[in-house]
């Protein structure tokens, strides 16, 4: 353990992760991920460990714990192997070759992820946790195989396991490349398909652990704009009212939890991260333009005010994540016991314990509650007699009441890295946020992060992945440069400032430059400037995160319509056909293609405002859901394509609805434009 007088520390101290900065002291000889260590481990043709996780994960601390911190494991590590230690969040691109290495082994994947590698980096067995005694008898068992004559068959098999990562995903899965065209009845049979998954009583996927995946609510909103469909609508609403009363939203200080472990979302794996929370943001964002849910509008506030609370940095950029743990346990931070509500609330407490559903047995560990919700406001006044007003007080009072207390306590670990990619999400959400409510907090934390971000993580034309202590060391992937364009695309749309368009062209062009395959019309996931692993893959399938190259294509259909460029446009629609037939087949892990899919299905609309009240009108108008739109204006005149010819009528601001650069009548009214859609 980090101690002041540590016995031990290897060459992880010199680091900047947090994740890799906790195993700095451990006896384990740890290198961080680089040619020194794999130059070490083919000088002396020693097999490779390389143990992946992150901070906020809870097996992880478990397993170094037990086997990290024990000399007399760690002696046997140092022994027969050279021992890697990788930050997951750091280098996804290391994670991803090694994940899919265990996958293609035909084992379950998670974190912490420990692979065995060839002294060529080549895999040939891994797993997940392992206790300590198995962990033991593996590395003597592998230790002593790769000294002997069984080391030749371990070769043998890292290189199969290796030519099979080289393979592409578009060949992998056999995926043509779409013999038809999008079409209504494809697009119901997608929704269909997606739907047969559904957890109809208690919302989301039907599984557990559950997982919010924001992508997916995202796509059947659209849906629904697209279709009209009840039941898609129905089931969305379901989804984020149950995740919004779940104990895996925090009731107290606002912000999401990673995941439930059981299908009711009453009980969160406790660690918070930035990447959930700023999709969520915008999801329920989204979900308030169609609705109009105050519900929906509290989540949006509190999960703000929870970020810019507890994970923002004094420059502007945002952290990664909230550990799970704190004094050693998951969750201590965030649950009470009734008699510390008791103590805490007074005389309110059992009108506050049957709002939040804690009782005295508590609904987990040692006693304690998860508070979580079962009903709406509405019902729960109406059931005590009370007014919605006078209970909107009351549950103002006992949040602050619980946060003062939780003020007190020992906080849970603070990743406090700062990865380019997450902030973009979260620059999302709050550019969402601001477009949905017209909060101008919102707006000035969104241009304060995306100020952050130019200053701190741009590389010359290209981008860096990482940011701490005024160093930023690893160069970005493509999920980076996919959110940062993204963001930047809709961060010129909420405030007609074009620099901000022309900062996503120039970054599409370098993507387009250092990262694209012209033979299968993806995106690698690495820069071809970068460092060169085994294997150079492309994300497809959308994870937490939604995946890379999905991410592209929709920034090429957004910016091919900016800049009336027909090359992006294209190469969206082509992106797509690569993959379409199995995102029809496979939406559950798709659903951001299948987000541009319902774009494309219909022409997009450019939405043009022009005029000396051009703010007024684009705030107007953004207050609507319009997901399938492009939204561009100025006061005066500009050099952007979508605003040539046109013009305020009459000096008065004119707003203009285009579909292929084909318009209707001007209008003077957002009211007027809203009729022509």
């Amino acid at each position: 353990m980090n101690s002041a007088n540590p016995t031990h520390t290897n060459r992880l101290a010199q680091e900047s992760s947090p994740y890799l900065l906790q195993h700095a002291h451990n006896p384990v000889n740890w290198y961080p991920w680089g040619e020194e260590a794999l130059t070490r481990a083919r000088t002396e043709q020693k097999p490779i460990i390389v143990s992946i996780g992150y901070a906020a994960c809870h097996w992880c601390h478990v397993m170094e714990r037990e086997s990290f911190e024990n000399a007399r494991i760690a002696e046997v590590m140092n022994q027969h192997f050279v021992c890697i230690k990788v930050d997951r969040e750091e280098r996804p691109d290391v994670d991803q070759v090694y994940m899919d290495a265990l996958h293609t082994m035909g084992l379950q994947g998670g974190w912490p992820l420990n692979v065995f590698l060839n002294p060529e980096a080549k895999p040939f067995y891994g797993g997940t946790y392992f206790p300590p005694r198995n962990w033991t008898q593996l590395l003597e068992s592998i230790g002593q195989a790769y000294k002997s004559d069984q080391r030749k068959e371990l070769d043998a098999s890292a290189e199969q396991f290796a030519q099979v990562l080289q393979a592409s995903d578009l060949d992998k899965y056999r995926i043509p490349q779409a013999a038809e065209g999008l079409s209504d009845e494809q697009f119901k049979l997608l929704v269909y398909n997606l739907a047969k998954n559904f957890d109809r009583e208690r919302g989301g996927m039907n599984r557990a652990p559950k997982f919010p995946m924001p992508s997916i609510w995202r796509f059947l909103l659209r849906t629904h704009q697209l279709t009209g469909s009840q039941a898609v609508l129905d089931q969305t609403l379901l989804t984020l009212r149950e995740l919004a009363w779940g104990g895996i939203y925090d009731q107290a200080g606002g912000g999401f939890a990673r995941y439930s472990v059981d299908a009711e979302w009453l009980v969160p794996h406790f660690e918070k991260m930035l990447y959930d929370n700023g999709q969520l943001v915008s999801l329920y964002a989204e979900a308030y333009q169609v609705t109009q849910d105050v519900l929906f509008r509290e989540v949006v506030y509190d999960t703000i005010h929870f970020v810019q609370r507890e994970l923002m940095s004094p420059e502007g950029g945002f952290y990664s994540s909230l550990d799970a743990d704190s004094e050693g346990e998951e969750g201590k931070f965030y649950v009470f016991t009734k008699d510390e509500l008791r103590e805490i609330l007074g005389d309110e407490e059992p009108l506050a314990s049957d709002y939040y559903n804690c009782t005295a047995l508590g609904n987990w560990e040692h006693g304690r509650n998860i508070l979580h919700r079962r009903q709406s406001d509405a019902e729960f006044a109406q059931a005590h007699q009370l007014t919605p007003g006078v209970l909107a007080d009351m549950v103002r009072g006992w949040k602050q009441k619980l946060m003062a207390v939780r003020e007190t306590r020992i906080r849970p670990g603070l990743d406090d890295k700062i990865l380019t990619g997450w902030n973009a999400l979260m620059l999302q959400g709050l550019i969402d946020a601001y477009r949905a409510f017209g909060e101008t907090e919102f707006l000035g934390l969104a241009l304060r992060n995306a100020q952050f971000i130019q200053q701190n993580l741009r590389h010359g034309a290209g981008l860096f992945r990482n940011y701490k202590n005024g160093r930023a060391t690893i160069s970005a992937f493509l999920e980076d440069y996919a959110l940062v364009i993204k963001a930047f695309i809709s961060l010129y749309e909420a405030t007609f400032d074009e620099s901000w368009l022309r900062e996503a062209e120039q970054l599409t062009e370098y993507t387009l430059t250092n990262f694209f395959d012209p033979t299968e019309e993806q995106f690698f996931y690495t820069d071809a400037t970068g460092e060169a692993l085994i294997a150079r893959k492309k994300e497809l399938f959308d994870n937490v995160i939604p995946a890379s190259n999905s991410l592209m294509a929709h920034n090429l259909h957004r910016l091919g319509l900016h800049l009336d460029n027909a090359r992006y446009t294209e190469l969206a629609a082509a992106m797509l056909r690569r993959v379409q037939d199995l995102v029809v087949r496979e939406p559950q892990h798709l659903t951001n293609w299948a987000s541009l899919y319902a774009a494309l299905l219909r022409p997009t609309a450019e939405l043009v405002v022009v005029g000396p009240e051009a703010e007024v009108r684009r705030q107007e108008l953004s207050r609507h859901y319009l997901p399938n739109a492009v939204l561009a204006g100025a006061k005066h005149s500009s050099s952007l394509p979508l605003l040539q010819g046109r013009t305020a009528r009459n000096g008065e601001t004119t707003l203009y609805l285009c579909f292929n650069r084909a318009c209707q009548l001007p209008v003077h009214t957002v009211a007027e434009l809203l009729a022509q859609l």
